[in-house]
């Protein structure tokens, strides 16, 4: 398990913002996230990054030909989408850059002989690497209990959180994670079990669901995509993964196929890596931090997009990658946007679900809180429901057969 999430490269930046601030001046809840500009000459780098701000936007897999953002009534938005931020507090004083190769080299040399976590747990082989650390297998020394360790290297200018009950700021993603376990605990969301943070990088101890794959290697392992049941199986538990996150004032910002994890025996799902993620605030946010491939087009169009629409799009290009076997083309997005789109194979209902997930303007999206209240999932229960009451007779006339007591229409036993 994890080793698709480490394989991975670190969440994508795409847009640069300056931070002229020292010492980790704390940002009011509503500000952008914390993705700042170099200390010297930020104001010129920000300049250059609007100058080329076009080019850089030419991604030719996320071109959606039937976007028309002057329709896209950006106040209406902030007043439909705002989310009252919660009491953390996001600090930072340079910019999220790439790792050293060197840094991480010593850090595979070195970290695991160190600190309150080598004492408390033995560390075993590898599982994965990333673009900022490694995750091992481990195993709790008091109680035997198997655990993912993960080692993650600290950028120059890394951002941190000040979070109820740790009177320091700590790195984003531990805080992030900490606030996504807040009790009552989701069991769609990976348990933080231990953590502890160094000079030079941070150590966070997860549990580990055996056994688990993450979904996308699911996925590989069915052929390519997954039946109707299997998928609505998955998106019930992590929509409630999302709503869970949102209530916890978290935005994950980079829910995908690798970001999930899936117990091929019981069928459970579990959201892990909160490393791209921002806190909850009230207005839209500027930087976006994740997957290209489930970008929201509003990104590109507005430059700024707001948390619970943005999970939804992701959401949906989930769905239609889980369904469907392949990434949406244009045309797909094309008829999804007119509510036309249809597959065969899936139900009705389904494709009803893809594209109130796949609007192209965010305020056309279903909302979040009610993905699940969907016909798509009221269909499965009416399904289950009728089988139920099925079974009931059917059950009934097999227990008769089997004492051989089948006894004709109208006669007396």
């Amino acid at each position: 398990m994890f080793e698709k999430e480490c394989v991975q490269e670190p969440c994508v930046l795409l847009k640069n913002t300056t931070n002229t601030a020292d010492n980790h001046p704390p940002h009011r809840p509503d500000e952008a996230p914390v993705v700042a500009g170099a200390s010297d000459g930020g104001k010129e780098a920000e300049r250059e990054v609007k100058k080329k701000k076009k080019s850089f936007w030419r991604w030719p897999s996320l071109d959606f030909p039937r976007r028309k953002a002057a329709k896209y009534d950006l106040a209406k938005a902030e007043n439909k989408y705002q989310a009252e931020p919660g009491s953390y507090r996001t600090f930072t004083d340079a910019p999220v850059s790439k790792v050293h190769p060197a840094a991480k080299e010593q850090l595979e040399q070195d970290v695991p002989d160190k600190g309150h976590i080598r004492c408390n747990y033995k560390i075993g082989p590898k599982l994965g690497q990333g673009g900022f650390g490694f995750v091992y297998e481990g195993t709790r020394c008091k109680d035997g209990l198997e655990v993912a360790v993960k080692f993650s290297v600290k950028s120059p200018n890394m951002a941190y959180i000040r979070v109820p009950d740790h009177p320091k700021a700590i790195p984003m993603e531990i805080g992030l994670t900490l606030m996504a376990n807040k009790s009552p605990r989701s069991p769609q969301i990976i348990k933080l079990l231990d953590w502890e943070d160094n000079e030079d990088h941070y150590i966070m101890v997860m549990e580990r669901p055996m056994p688990c794959m993450d979904l996308t290697s699911f996925v590989k392992l069915h052929g390519e995509c997954l039946d109707e049941g299997t998928t609505r199986k998955v998106m019930r538990q992590v929509i409630e993964a999302a709503n869970a996150c949102i209530t916890c004032g978290v935005f994950h910002r980079d829910i995908k196929m690798e970001n999930l994890l899936v117990n091929q025996d019981t069928m459970e799902v579990k959201l892990i890596d909160f490393g791209c993620g921002a806190q909850m605030k009230k207005f839209g946010y500027e930087v976006f931090s994740g997957t290209k491939a489930y970008c929201p087009p509003e990104v590109t169009v507005n430059g700024r997009y707001h948390a619970k629409p943005t999970t939804v799009w992701s959401l949906g290009i989930l769905l239609f990658m889980m369904a469907c076997g392949y990434y949406p083309t244009d045309y797909d997005l094309e008829l999804i946007s007119k509510r036309r789109w249809t597959r065969p194979g899936l139900s009705q209902e389904c494709c009803q679900m893809i594209s109130s997930c796949l609007q192209s303007d965010p305020q056309q999206r279903i909302d979040l809180e009610k993905m699940h209240l969907h016909d798509w999932f009221k269909s499965a229960f009416v399904w289950w429901a009728e089988m139920i009451a099925l079974s009931i007779p059917l059950l009934t006339l097999w227990h008769l057969a089997g004492r051989h007591v089948l006894v004709a229409p109208g006669a007396s036993a």
